[in-house]
């Protein structure tokens, strides 16, 4: 401590070019750091959700969830599996030690999933493979209204028009749209009709699915040119459907339209969307783990005009449930306050010792202090979140406080008749130990955190860490200061 006190004396603008130096750094972490809500919990947990129209939960538990089990024991590193089987949908959730790579994990659970495919029941569809974190939640909504358009109308826009454009958003993921309905081609079939016919319900399924279709034919040669030919039978109308060949009888052709009618309608309604209290259409904003939360945001409503523009004059597109408004409400506090202690902090110091360079010492450790703990977080791969901005505004209190120390004890030994560098230096000698003592026994409070596992880790070890850095930061820091302010620069 000798050494950097003595250092600091004898060279004070290697001392600013240092301080100016970190300044910059930190300033440019401050631009670049992730801003989120939660921290990175990293939790080891794989959610696998197999729908399964018609299955009740004990045919679900009977035919695909004993399957999946047993698979997905030879995952790697698989602590605990949980299934939930309700009617239409299994749901499997794989837990994993905390040691274990999850991006390795993850392709095994993919890998095995396909395998489970093969002992399903006929007609089972590839489920869905998600891995659950906090910071997979919605961080958004993009919401779709009209009052000329109907919820088909809005879903199929928000399916066809928008959801596309999420790819072109770094970071950014997105589920299906909600509220609505999917468009869907409704055949009706007369009953009596088709046994008057001696149709059964799977030969016009057949037939539609084959007449609705692109198939290749080989290909043509003219010339010095090869042409593809492939079949296209696929509708462009809803009304072509009536015209598709059935069953060839003696003399005549069964169509459809004998035996059914068709319409442009949507699925059955399974659930809907309340937005303001009107039924509506909406798209979850979510991103990936390792993106910022701010910059995503920016990132969509900079894309909106382009979105908007893409979907007709009387749909309008909103962004509602904004939680990045919190975060940003966060940082614009801890940043008022940081500066509110400083100012209040130098002005006691001016009114109480009359000294503009102290009070300016005061000033200027306590922001660069906090920019310093940003760089630093930065660096160990944290980012800004409420854990981390509750350190730095718990670490505001305690930077203003070792600032008076140094500062009043400085001019105490002044006041003693010494000279400018020998009053510094055995001013901050005086209080080097009381305060290294007072920072220990500080993040001795937050020392727990390093033993700590899964997600209290996650939670609290950012707080620790943004507290610890910007208390080292300062400590440093004031020894610094002081060094160069009291001699004059």
């Amino acid at each position: 401590m000798d050494k950097l006190l003595t250092g600091a004396l004898s060279k004070p603008i290697t001392v600013i070019v240092a301080i100016l130096g970190l300044t910059i750094f930190s300033i440019l972490a401050l631009f670049k750091i992730p801003i989120d809500i939660f921290p990175k919990l990293n939790l080891p947990t794989i959610y696998i959700a197999q729908p399964y129209g018609g299955m009740t939960p004990a045919q679900l538990e009977g035919f695909i969830s004993t399957r999946y089990q047993n698979q997905m024991l030879y995952v790697s590193g698989v602590k605990d599996i949980e299934v939930r089987n309700v009617q239409g949908l299994c749901i499997v959730k794989l837990t994993f030690y905390e040691n274990v790579n999850m991006a390795q994990a993850a392709g095994e659970v993919a890998n095995n999933v396909n395998r489970s495919l093969n002992y399903m029941p006929p007609g089972t569809v590839p489920p869905t493979v998600v891995r659950f974190d906090a910071t997979n939640l919605p961080v958004g909504q993009l919401v779709f209204s009209s009052k000329k358009a109907d919820l088909n109308e809005l879903q199929d826009l928000a399916s066809t028009k928008i959801r596309p454009l999420f790819s072109q958003i770094p970071g950014a993921s997105s589920p299906s749209p909600f509220g609505g309905n999917e468009r869907t081609v409704v055949v009706r079939v007369d009953p009596e009709a088709m046994r008057s016919y001696q149709l059964t319900p799977d030969e016009i399924v057949q037939s539609v699915v084959k007449n609705n279709q692109i198939s290749p034919a080989g290909n043509v040669r003219v010339g010095d040119y090869t042409y593809m030919t492939p079949i296209n039978s696929v509708m462009k109308h809803v009304e072509d459907f009536l015209n598709v060949p059935i069953k060839r009888l003696t003399g005549t052709t069964v169509f459809l339209r004998d035996v059914a009618s068709v319409e442009d309608a949507a699925d059955v309604t399974v659930g809907y969307a309340l937005v303001d209290g009107k039924r509506s259409v909406y798209i979850p904003l979510t991103k990936t783990s390792d993106a910022s939360t701010m910059s995503v945001v920016k990132a969509l409503k900079a894309k909106m005009p382009e979105m908007q523009s893409l979907l007709p004059d009387y749909v309008e597109l909103k962004y509602v449930f904004d939680q990045s408004v919190y975060v940003t409400n966060a940082v614009e506090s801890l940043g008022t306050e940081g500066l509110i202690g400083a100012l209040l902090t130098g002005l006691v110091v001016l009114l109480f010792l009359g000294d503009l360079r102290s009070s300016l010492v005061v000033i200027i450790t306590i922001p660069t202090s906090l920019l310093v703990a940003i760089l630093a977080l930065n660096l160990v791969g944290e980012t800004i979140n409420i854990m981390t901005l509750s350190g730095l505004a718990l670490a505001i209190g305690i930077l203003v406080d070792q600032a008076t120390v140094v500062i009043e004890n400085i001019h105490q030994h002044l006041e003693m008749g010494k000279s400018k560098a020998w009053a510094i230096l055995d001013a901050t000698r005086e209080v080097s130990f009381p305060l290294v003592l007072i920072t220990l026994c500080i993040l001795a409070v937050f020392a727990p955190a390093l033993l700590m596992t899964g997600v209290p880790k996650g939670m609290f070890m950012p707080l620790s860490l943004a507290v610890g850095f910007s208390m080292i930061a300062s400590f440093i820091f004031l020894k610094l200061l002081c060094q160069y302010w009291q001699t004059g620069g």
